[in-house]
């Protein structure tokens, strides 16, 4: 079985967590426990998030002067080899010692058309205050926008149009590697009129990565983990109720916010159309069972159009929902 994990920001840092490599290390190494889970069944491909860290390292570039400063596609590069050498670090201690694991620095191609350059939303780095945010905006020219109670920088997300070294991922794959790639969606380049490339200043969300990815494979499962037990009906009211079933069209109707359950909604309904093979979108602690299909909420062509769980009744099911996309 071939799988494709897209790894939320639970895996790497809590909603208001210290971007520190401790926090860091301690949250993967309870993820690679239940990735090493995931692949003692077949071949596995993980995607992960990085808002958090490439924020951070575009807020300490802000304090040299302009020549010195990377640009995002370059931090986008720098925190793929960041957190993807944590992952196979912990995953790799969780293995047995014949299963090889490796991270690939992934670029991703973007077309410089897309309408995203022009209407930034990917909330990336630390929360700020309004008066803050206002200095930002001013001195540093970055765009700002409202993420629950705070303000983050938000930039371009272009949607994904092709991975460029998806030929190493088959390979690494074909000889029993576990594979590491595309971290935080992914380096956003775009290509020239002489069929070189160039990097652009952009972040591209995971979840839509990770379904590209699985359908360049031919993957038979996407499972995107979050820290939430699924897709929910009446989110944050009483009547709460988690969708065990859906087929695309009937959850896509339901319609999520932008900044939260949406582009993971929108991933996995893509994968399950374009290959009629499921998704299926839950916690990550209850990733055996998402494999299964006893957990999260799944996605397929052909399926009812909805089957919801019982009402929420207890502490442990009431999850926190907060995330910010890309982490």
């Amino acid at each position: 079985m071939r799988i494709v994990v897209a790894l939320g920001g639970n895996a790497l840092l809590r909603r208001g967590e210290r971007v520190s490599a401790d926090a860091q290390r301690n949250n993967i190494r309870l993820a690679a426990l239940q990735l090493s889970k995931a692949a003692a069944g077949g071949s596995l491909v993980i995607v992960h998030g990085n808002g958090p860290q490439v924020g951070l390292l575009a807020s300490q570039g802000m304090t040299v002067p302009e020549p010195q400063r990377f640009p995002l596609d370059v931090l986008d590069a720098e925190t793929e080899g960041m957190i993807g050498y944590m992952i196979e670090l912990e995953l790799g201690n969780r293995l047995p010692g014949h299963r090889a694991c490796a991270t690939l620095l992934t670029m991703v191609e973007v077309s410089p058309t897309d309408p995203a350059f022009a209407q930034p939303d990917k909330p990336i780095g630390a929360a700020f205050t309004e008066a803050d945010a206002a200095l930002a905006k001013r001195d540093k020219g970055w765009a700002m926008a409202l993420d629950g109670t705070a303000y983050r920088r938000v930039v371009a997300s272009p949607k994904p149009v092709r991975i460029l070294e998806i030929q190493a991922v088959r390979w690494l794959l074909a000889h029993g590697a576990i594979v590491i790639c595309a971290g935080g969606g992914g380096i956003p380049v775009v290509a020239e009129q002489n069929r070189s490339y160039r990097g652009v200043e952009a972040v591209i969300d995971k979840d839509r990565t990770a379904a590209l990815i699985a359908r360049e494979l031919e993957a038979d499962l996407l499972v995107i983990a979050t820290d939430v037990a699924g897709v929910f009906l009446d989110w944050g009211k009483p009547s709460a109720r988690p969708i065990r079933s859906v087929n695309p069209d009937s959850l896509e109707r339901l319609g999520f916010a932008a900044g939260s359950m949406a582009p993971k909604v929108e991933a996995a309904c893509d994968f399950a159309r374009r290959t009629g093979h499921r998704a299926v979108i839950g916690a990550l602690v209850d990733i055996e069972q998402m494999i299964a299909g006893t957990a999260g909420t799944s996605i397929r062509c052909g399926d009812a159009e909805l089957s919801v769980g019982d009402m929420l009744t207890t502490p442990r099911q009431q999850i926190d929902r907060t995330f910010a996309p890309g982490e």
